[in-house]
């Protein structure tokens, strides 16, 4: 086993020795599969960041009610009436205000990309004081909070970053409504960091909504929590409605850009394929060049196998090499990186890039795999070629 061993070393050294005979063949196939890992790790940050900019806004003890059958607070729709009626049921927190309950709306404005100057969506959210306070990761950055009953709104970071006009001290109009910035906050780079906050009951006049809703968020008590609330819509028709906790809801929505994982796992599948040829023309390149090598090494006594696992041995070196460049490149021009896509409710979501090591180990998997599959070939010719057919090629 030990000379074994030796043999494969021996032969190892000798391919990794010879590499720069065929230097620009061999960082060929090292950049072919950087492009590749880099490619497949940018579409995993993606929904990475997208997945933890969802899920980083829920809370297990805050329940989230909409309509029923309603998918996203924009096509939900809730009045008085059954606010009023589930601040009575039990599994509500309460303050020495009364229940810990917010109802809320959630309207669509116009915001003009800072990246590509078009106008997209981004969500309006009107609140009063207990919803502000039940969003216990929120603070103030830098300038004020909005002013009950005046045309003032606070401005998520993530929209300050990627929408131009919402600086502290600007003027906004939203059809015929203008509304003055006041402040920005932070809620821990999650979802409410895309939205824009003003008072609620100011929507409510200026969108004409009379005194309904959209969504109603509640604080949860410890004793019977989401389980009273799911009996008491039960037990009362006029509360079409469905509860969740709040943690569950955006973990769902999150769920949305997995397609984008996939979609990475796709083009870079199809993409090392064009490596893999490139890579298997590398390989066998080098088997070639190393004929007289092989032959010679076979004729002093090492086994097919060393020569086999040599070749894989330089194969994957080459790979490994490209993944590492490529899991460097992709950190270092997609980690962190701001971006903003549609969301459930058709605004725009702002988040960031995340690379993570679970998706470097993805992207050396992929590394690896290109660099077995393009050795293994040749390795195979390698190993099963005879002396004398090897020395007739070298000559």
């Amino acid at each position: 086993m030990g000379s074994l061993i030796a043999q494969i070393l021996s032969v190892t050294l000798m391919n990794l020795g010879s590499l720069r005979r065929r230097l620009w063949m061999s960082l060929a196939m090292v950049l072919a599969s950087a492009v590749v890992v880099a490619i497949l790790l940018a579409f995993l940050a993606m929904a990475k960041g997208f997945e933890e900019t969802m899920r980083g806004a829920g809370s297990s003890q805050i329940a989230i009610l909409m309509r029923e059958g309603s998918s996203s607070e924009l096509s939900s729709a809730i009045l008085q009436d059954q606010v009023n009626l589930l601040s009575e049921s039990a599994g509500i927190a309460r303050s020495a205000n009364g229940p810990l309950i917010s109802p809320e709306l959630y309207v669509i404005v116009d915001g003009i990309k800072k990246s590509t100057g078009t106008e997209a969506n981004i969500p309006l959210r009107g609140l009063n004081k207990t919803g502000m306070a039940m969003r216990t990761s929120m603070r103030l950055v830098r300038g004020r909070m909005f002013t009950p009953g005046t045309n003032e709104m606070i401005v998520g970071e993530g929209v300050l970053r990627e929408f131009s006009g919402f600086e502290i001290g600007k003027e906004v109009r939203f059809g015929k409504n203008l509304w003055t910035v006041v402040g920005v906050f932070s809620t821990g780079g999650n979802i409410f960091e895309s939205e824009l906050w003003a008072d609620i009951k100011i929507i409510q006049s200026h969108y004409n909504r009379g005194s309904s809703y959209q969504s109603i968020r509640l604080q949860l008590d410890n004793d019977g929590g989401l389980g009273s609330i799911k009996e008491t819509i039960a037990r009362e028709p006029r509360l079409n409605l469905e509860a969740q906790s709040e943690r569950e809801y955006f973990a769902s929505q999150g769920k949305q850009l997995q397609y984008i994982a996939t979609f990475g796992w796709v083009i870079s599948a199809v993409m090392a394929l064009g490596a893999l040829a490139g890579a298997l023309n590398t390989m066998y390149t080098s088997v070639a060049d190393r004929a007289k090598e092989i032959a010679t090494l076979r004729a002093l006594g090492f086994s097919n196998f060393s020569a086999f696992c040599g070749t894989i041995a330089e194969a994957m070196v080459l790979a490994v090499a490209g993944g590492l460049l490529g899991s460097l490149a992709a950190y270092l021009f997609f980690d962190g990186l701001n971006t903003s896509t549609l969301g459930g409710s058709f605004t725009q979501v702002v988040f960031r890039f995340e690379m993570s090591p679970d998706l470097f180990l993805q992207g050396a998997i992929l590394a690896l795999a290109i660099g077995f599959i393009s050795g293994f070939f040749p390795a195979w010719r390698a190993a099963r070629m005879p002396v004398i057919v090897a020395f007739r090629h070298a000559a």
